[in-house]
């Protein structure tokens, strides 16, 4: 047994013979790079979960038509946001295939570029989203008890988008380049300003006026700008820390054919992406809304410990896309698919161990949002679901390392595909067919998601040990 584990981590059969072409990392050395990449990416994004999730439970203590409102604004905030994260995953390969090249000028150039074309975008789509706030969240599922709280919830956050999309621009590069560290403090410490002022500003302390769900919104705001000004000192005292990136005044911020050229190649085709994956989990949630505010409470707070969970993989998955990115910039796959293979074999190690903590904890992870007595069946639920968000552990985050792997090879198209095939058509149509033909309900719907996430994973590792994507050029 314990030589079947050692093979399994192992490098040494990772990769196909024929694809060797040099000297081969070590099995420690490949795991300890990652981890030291990976490390403040998995502490950044769980944290911002677990923040989120205190943000979630905060508002809790309005009752849970408040929670219900704020969990139906997420699928309409993201898909706003779509676009922001599809140019950065162009970012963040080709920055990453440039500092593979040592060519520092063209990764600062790429940055100068997608800073300009991203806050371009974001006034547009800061209008569309304030012009079309109520039927988004109408047809997210809001009704008589929720409307009036998402509406106002999601206008607020619209009116701070070109703030939030320069700050998840610049932390996109600094992942490219290696520089996990500076993302994951930033952004700790804008949630943790988040924080505070959801405490001053939900139920009015000290002083400040009690807002309810428009301060949890605002206070989320306030966080973005303090990320926006930490990530811009970074760039602008760049020189004299000797960081990869940096800006100056003197700077050409005009846009270069070639570089946007890389960028829309990259970004287009995650854009398809992502917007798939929006509509996608936006009818989801819709169906899920449909089985009323309480069922959607629950299904909430479960989804506040899937978001942790997928930040692990997240994390590791930003460490797999950086180094891949960077040996094909050395031009070495085969270097690239051992350190994505042993991304995906620490994000199954990590989701094995979360899985057994969520059932263990179920009850009181549950009770840290709302307590039995205020709603006895919400709770409930929450707690059961948990035994769902348990199952889907293994593929989620091996699914989320290997599509990044992809990305950061460039091989975007395909993953697009993956992903319009299993979350546009196969989840919203699986979950439809458990919940109106078959009476499942909430259990059913997550089953239905748990198969969708499966089948991804097997397509996109099928692509990755093929090794088509050796050959992308970004």
């Amino acid at each position: 047994m314990v030589g079947i584990v050692r093979r399994f981590y192992s490098v040494d059969r990772m990769v196909r013979p024929e694809y060797i072409r040099g000297e081969l990392v070590q099995t420690r050395d490949a795991y300890r790079e990652l981890f030291r990449l990976a490390l403040p990416s998995v502490m950044e994004l769980v944290l911002m979960s677990v923040i989120g999730a205190c943000d979630t439970a905060m508002v809790g203590g309005l009752g849970s038509a408040a929670i219900a409102a704020v969990g139906l604004t997420g699928q309409p905030r993201m898909i706003v946001l779509s676009v922001f994260f599809a140019l950065n995953i162009g970012v963040t390969a080709i920055v990453a295939r440039r500092k593979g090249q040592d060519r520092q000028e063209d990764a600062n150039r790429t940055l100068r570029n997608a800073l300009t074309l991203g806050l371009a975008l974001a006034f547009v789509v800061m209008a569309l989203a304030l012009a079309f706030a109520q039927p988004l969240m109408v047809l997210a599922g809001a009704d008589a008890n929720t409307i009036g709280m998402s509406m106002e919830y999601f206008t607020i956050l619209a009116w701070f988008l070109p703030i939030n999309a320069v700050t998840m621009c610049i932390n996109a590069a600094q992942r490219g380049v290696g520089n996990t560290k500076l993302a994951m403090y930033v952004n700790l410490i804008a949630n943790l300003v988040n924080i505070v002022f959801n405490y001053l500003l939900i139920n009015g302390k000290f002083g400040f006026p009690r807002l309810e769900v428009a301060g949890a919104a605002w206070a989320t705001g306030i966080g973005f700008c303090v990320g926006f000004v930490l990530c811009m000192l970074s760039l602008v005292q760049g020189k004299r820390r000797q960081y990869f990136l940096r800006i100056t005044r003197s700077d050409d911020w005009r846009l270069n054919k070639e570089t946007v050229t890389s960028i829309t190649k990259v970004g287009g085709s995650a854009m398809w992406e992502q917007l798939g994956l929006r509509i996608g989990f936006f009818a989801y949630a819709a169906i899920v809304a449909s089985l009323g505010y309480e069922v959607f409470a629950a299904h909430t707070i479960a989804m506040q410990f899937m978001n942790i969970s997928f930040n692990f993989g997240d994390g590791i998955g930003i460490a797999g896309t950086s180094m891949v990115g960077q040996m094909l910039g050395k031009e070495r796959p085969d270097l690239s698919v051992i350190y994505g293979k042993c991304s995906q074999r620490m994000a199954l190690t990590v989701s094995l161990c979360t899985a057994m903590i969520f059932i263990a904890f179920r009850y009181p992870f549950a009770r840290f949002f709302m307590e039995p007595g205020d709603g006895m069946d919400v709770y409930l639920m929450a707690a059961n679901l948990m035994f769902m968000v348990a199952a889907f552990q293994p593929v989620q985050t091996s699914s989320v390392v290997i599509s990044g792997c992809l990305r950061g090879a460039g091989d975007n198209l395909y993953v697009s595909l993956v992903m319009a095939i299993c979350v546009v058509v196969i989840r919203p149509v699986l979950s439809s067919i458990a919940i109106f033909a078959l009476g499942l309900g909430i259990m059913g719907a997550w089953g239905a998601s748990i198969l969708d996430t499966t089948t991804r994973f097997i397509l996109v590792y099928r692509r990755f040990n093929r090794g088509k994507w050796h050959d992308k050029k970004v």
